[in-house]
């Protein structure tokens, strides 16, 4: 074990930039020596897509005792929160629902986030939907957080940060543990988990179901959230096998309309626009089935096989399964939008707008395998591995009612539909050699290859040829990503690394439906340039990482969001994030110690050009800007904690500052989160072995302290008019994403 793992919270941050390998964390954990104790098995079926410690790279690892402190329903971004240039957000306010991650002001969909190194984002749109993972944190042994390119994963390209979360490894001895948490907002959860212990010497069953729910900060952004994971293991001395199965189902009121700050104004800061229409009375109503609706079921197979002492070999087959629909009611539509005729009312009018109610389906299936060989002999690490995945995704759209229409409607009208199916391959070589005791040299080389296809209708209207817009769109890509980089480590205080990377990324679905129709997509490429280096004491650690990421023809956030919520994106020719982190640690005595990190960045586009158009759909008009900041990348990151920890008691008071961001690529303060600062504090108590239980552990959260009013996340959109005199008038208008005030949460742990 590293001295740096003496340096680790409550809420998982970790001193300088983490050494610790996944070997470690396995060795720690299984010296926990209660019913949570491991099956000691080899940890080959995570290790291929994980940094160790003379791996060139910046990355954090949080364990689950740390996780489980702060494990109260909140959504897993925000047991994130902590981690160096880290910022999570929450539709509903009150972080349960639909939340969104961003690492070094990178968005969700350029994260790549695996699970025992099986793909989760979305092979279309590269998000992850946390809202989709209920309660997963409950079941994750570790979670490792590399920022910048870091090394070769599968799924879609890191170009910001790749988040590996291991699920629980089989326990050996019989278990039970109820955790449950109550509070403001309504905000509640119950998980319930179990496992059988060894069987036989050689089998295990574990599980775990989980109820999440909240009414959200936000007026009517409401959650009910149920999840599930399971898994069977078999283990002898050489081969190991384990299948899992883990999912959820959400029923979420939408929200993320977000407010202007003239709406906060007159109804208030949780005032929320979602389902709001006019009744046939003249009174203003919300439709109470504005939500979205998916169910989502993940399966993976994993084989591990010891060879002997060199080699090491691990397999996975996956399928991931989704299904669901969102439920909106759109006003004063265009009937001809939805493949509705214009109708004559009872003055002989000609109708051509109405309120409507549409539904949206997605239903995809996404499956493939993953391989990985590993050979370790004397100075040398190395690691041949690859995976093959397919992706089918169904889109299509049905009407459900028009108001007071008059003419012919079948029951749920399909209006749309379109098919996406995506193959991506890939395969890459890892080779760590030390060169002396001290430094070792690093490459890895990755090929990808993606073969993508759109077939169908869109939903978006085409005036030009009065229908609606046709999806003919076939793309390939063949990416070639090397990494090389130099590690030092002597072993007792000093840890230091460079490296340089590439990366690209292909457009993502957005890209090609619902953006600028007037410029195609491109694919994405960085050049990832990091530096290094930390000290650890046993009282303190310092640490500081240099990076440099150089893009070519990013896919940067406009502000602008599409028809369902999605942020959308446009090309910039150069750009680069560039920026220093910072993290410290201070343990003075037993039962006190002191976190810290900052991430100063500067995130521009070189040579912006802003398109803005006449009612924001035709005759676009150019500005251009030169130099500007990139949307949602803030400069300055801070986070802070202070922890005390005494026999069964502990507490932890964090801190987190994020310094203004703009909502577009304008440079325009009439589009900006303003800065904040917010606190929460974390009091707990285990009691240990009492009333013939294992452990019992009470909690209480006050989340945002001090009463902070912020926003956190947002949307931004422009657009001009003639005027009378017939010059262009520019506007612009944005909303904001309002974050709950000071609010608690109780919790329970039962371990039995």
């Amino acid at each position: 074990m590293t001295k740096q793992k003496l340096f680790m919270t409550s809420c998982g941050i970790y001193a300088g930039i983490m050494t610790v390998s996944a070997a470690s964390v396995a060795s720690s954990e299984s010296a926990i020596g209660d019913s949570l104790t491991n099956v000691n098995l080899p940890e080959i079926e995570i290790s291929a897509n994980r940094a160790g410690e003379n791996t060139p790279v910046a990355y954090s690892v949080i364990r689950k005792k740390d996780i489980a402190k702060s494990n109260d329903g909140r959504d897993l971004p925000f047991l994130l929160s902590m981690t160096p240039s880290v910022i999570s957000t929450s539709d509903a306010g009150a972080s349960i629902g639909y939340s969104a991650i961003r690492v070094r002001g990178t968005d969700a969909s350029r994260i790549n986030v695996m699970t025992n190194g099986i793909p989760v984002n979305d092979a279309e749109s590269h998000n992850v939907y946390w809202v989709n993972m209920p309660d997963f944190a409950s079941s994750v042994q570790d979670i490792q957080i590399q920022r910048g390119a870091g090394t070769s994963v599968n799924g879609a390209g890191a170009f910001g940060a790749s988040i590996n979360m291991v699920t629980d490894r089989p326990a050996y001895i019989p278990y039970g543990e109820f955790s449950g948490a109550y509070g403001m907002y309504n905000t509640h959860k119950a998980t319930l988990r179990v496992g059988s212990g060894l069987l036989g010497n050689h089998w295990t069953i574990d599980a775990r179901i989980s109820n999440i729910g909240s009414d959200g900060y936000i007026d009517r952004a409401s959650s009910k959230l149920w999840s599930y994971f399971g898994q069977i293991g078999y283990q002898n001395d050489k081969t190991t096998f384990r299948l899992i199965a883990f999912g959820g189902k959400e029923d979420t009121y939408m929200a993320w309309d977000y407010a202007t700050k003239e709406e906060m104004e007159k109804y208030g800061r949780r005032y929320n626009p979602c389902g709001k229409y006019t009744d046939s009375e003249g009174n203003t109503a919300f439709y109470p089935d504005q939500k979205d609706h998916f169910t989502q079921h993940h399966f993976q197979l994993h084989y591990g096989q010891y060879i002997n002492d060199y080699w090491h070999v691990n397999a996975a087959l996956f399928y991931t399964k989704g299904d669901g629909h969102y439920d909106q009611l759109k006003t004063n539509r265009s009937l001809i939008e939805y493949g509705l005729t214009p109708y004559p009312d009872a003055s002989g009018e000609i109708i051509s707008k109405s309120d409507l109610i549409r539904l949206k389906f997605n239903d995809n299936d996404f499956g493939g395998a993953t391989a990985a060989a590993n050979f370790h002999r004397g100075r040398v690490d190395a690691t041949l591995g690859g995976a093959i995945s397919s992706f089918k995704g169904r889109h299509f759209g049905r009407i459900k009612w028009v108001r007071n229409y008059i003419g012919e409607i079948d029951p749920l009208q399909e209006y749309y539909r379109n098919t996406g199916d995506k193959l991506d391959a890939n395969i890459y070589l890892r080779a760590n050699v030390s060169i002396t005791d001290m430094l070792s040299a690093f490459a890895d080389i990755q090929y990808r290859h993606i073969n993508y296809k759109i077939k169908g209708v869109s939903d978006n209207y085409d005036y030009a040829t009065a229908a609606m817009a046709s999806l003919d769109i076939h793309k390939k890509y063949d990416f070639f990503n090397p990494k090389v980089g130099l590690s030092f480590n002597d072993g007792r205080h000093n840890r230091a690394f460079a490296s340089w990377s590439v990366a690209h990324r292909e457009p993502v679905r957005d890209n090609f439906t619902d953006g600028d129709r007037n410029h195609i997509p491109a694919a994405e490429r960085m050049f990832d340039y990091e530096l290094g280096y930390t000290y650890s004491h046993s009282i303190f650690s310092l640490g500081v990482n240099l990076y440099y990421m150089d893009y070519k023809d990013q896919l940067v956030l406009t502000g602008q969001l599409s028809d369902t919520g999605n942020p959308l994106s446009v090309n910039a020719p150069r750009s680069y994030r560039a920026g220093i982190e910072l993290q410290g640690a201070l343990r003075p005595c037993d039962w006190f110690d002191w976190q810290i990190n900052a991430a100063v960045s500067r995130n521009r586009i070189k040579d912006f050009t802003e398109y803005i158009y006449e009612d924001e759909w035709t005759n676009p008009i150019a500005i251009y800007i030169g130099s500007t900041p990139i949307a949602f990348s803030p400069d300055f990151i801070l986070n802070n904690a202070f922890n005390f920890h005494y026999r069964g008691f502990d507490a932890s008071l964090q801190s987190h500052y994020v310094s203004k961001q703009y909502l577009s690529n304008a440079h325009s303060d009439e589009q900006m989160l303003d800065p904040y600062f917010v606190s929460n504090l974390h009091l707990g108590y285990s009691f240990g072995k009492v009333l013939g239980l294992k452990d019992l552990r009470i909690g209480v959260s006050v989340y945002n302290l001090f009463n902070e009013k912020y926003e956190s996340n947002g949307y931004a959109g422009a657009g001009y008019y003639i005027d009378e005199q017939g010059q262009k008038v520019i506007y612009r208008y944005s909303g904001y994403a309002a974050q709950a005030t000071t609010h608690f949460l109780a919790s329970l742990t039962v371990r039995f």
